[in-house]
């Protein structure tokens, strides 16, 4: 293959799913210097180890450096160890709360776990960035500070609308986009990732490279992945997130709860179905030639395959099927012993049942889900949030369409 034809070729791969890449033009210049030289280009991501489990979401940025893993070049994933004793304030209306060093710790042994569930572990270096950043001096710190200005890092808009609003900002926070930055020229990073909302932080690293000789990174901003709500972006706290160490058939489950049309998106950011066949798959799906039901169960599939493998992904498809298109019970639901001591008159509570099941995790949460109707007791709806169940063996109880116990008195 032509020197020309391979540029395009890795352009097309880096391409596939980014939001925007700052410049595509120097991209393609030092992607052609890489081919020459033989040297890999090398491609940084950052972490910081604020919460110790990875969704959906997070893994659209990793499939991004898997690809540049394949095409050959070099990955660093540096773990903030330091940086994230700060947090990073990207899109806080408060400042964000300072973890110990032995919570950035735990974090980040957990994290280190999960990404090579996606990345290559032979052909991925990782980094802590308290290796360079902690051994600075404050003379280096004033001499890094002094390469941009106030108004500079006010341009972001988390800090110009809380200086705004006056809500305080901590002048340590100030340093952050500058620490993030220092990492690029620590590293000498020819390229980095990160979500549209890292924008500021990873032209922060181009500026700083300037300041210190380097040639500027070229930085690729991935987009935000909507939850299953379809409409905020995927989050814990908001529940609306598929968690990559969740059980597989709790995974299809929830990828099947996706609206049809995020299913090309899902496809395009968290699988790893090639770029030919992904747009045979937007054909067929404009061109009516496939159900969407079946696309989704193909969806589901592909993602539960990448973190269960295929074998547990056949199993969830073959138990989703079983329960929610045969209406059949699952086969694997968890025997719950309510005790005499839990039952007044041999019934209890039916709020209270489903916290004993652990199928909801509050009295508060069973009265809201009986009221929307999400509550079944041997395939009765249940809408009273005040009904009391009379226990018997083999009861089953279910919320929603994927939480069920069978109910045993003890």
């Amino acid at each position: 293959m032509s020197l020309k034809k391979e540029i395009a070729r890795q352009l097309a791969v880096i391409k596939r799913g980014t939001f925007e890449i700052i410049s595509e033009e120097e991209l393609a210049q030092k992607l052609e210097k890489s081919l020459t030289t033989g040297e890999p280009l090398k491609i940084k991501l950052g972490l910081d180890p604020s919460a110790p489990d990875i969704h959906l979401g997070h893994t659209v940025v990793l499939h991004k450096m898997r690809q540049f893993q394949e095409l050959g070049h070099q990955v660093i994933i540096i773990i903030g160890d330091f940086t994230g004793r700060i947090g990073d304030p990207t899109g806080r209306s408060e400042t964000r709360k300072q973890l110990t060093e032995e919570e950035v710790k735990a974090n980040a042994i957990t994290y280190q776990k999960q990404i090579f569930k996606i990345l290559d572990p032979g052909k991925t270096k990782v980094t802590y960035n308290s290796e360079w950043l902690g051994a600075l001096n404050f003379q280096q710190v004033v001499e890094l500070a002094a390469k941009t200005t106030v108004a500079r890092i006010l341009e972001r808009d988390d800090f110009s609308r809380r200086y705004q609003e006056n809500q305080p900002i901590g002048l340590h926070e100030f340093f952050y986009p500058l620490m993030q930055g220092y990492d690029s020229v620590a590293l000498k990073a020819d390229v980095e990732l990160g979500g549209t909302d890292q924008k500021f932080n990873l032209l922060m690293g181009r500026t700083l490279q300037k300041e210190f000789g380097q040639e500027p990174q070229i930085a690729i901003t991935m987009p935000i992945l909507e939850g299953l709500d379809g409409v905020q972006k995927m989050s814990k706290s908001l529940g609306n997130y598929i968690g990559i160490d969740e059980p597989a058939q709790e995974m299809y489950g929830k990828v099947m709860s996706l609206a049809d049309e995020l299913m090309i998106r899902y496809f395009e950011l968290v699988t790893t179905v090639p770029l030919e066949e992904l747009e045979e798959i937007k054909s067929s799906l404009e061109q009516g030639t496939i159900h969407p039901r079946d696309l989704n169960m193909r969806l589901a599939r592909e993602i539960v395959g990448l973190y269960h493998g295929k074998e547990a992904a056949g199993q969830a498809e073959a138990e989703f099927k079983r329960v929610f298109q045969r209406r059949e019970l699952p086969s694997d639901m968890p025997l719950v012993t309510i005790g005499s001591e839990a039952l007044e008159g041999g019934t209890i509570w039916l709020a209270k049942l489903l916290v004993e099941a652990q199928l909801v995790s509050s009295t508060s949460e069973g009265r809201r889900q009986i009221i929307q109707g999400a509550v079944r007791v041997d395939g009765e709806k249940i809408t009273d949030p005040n009904y009391e169940v009379f226990i018997a063996d083999n009861m089953v109880v279910q919320v929603g369409r994927r939480k069920f116990a069978q109910i045993k008195k003890g």
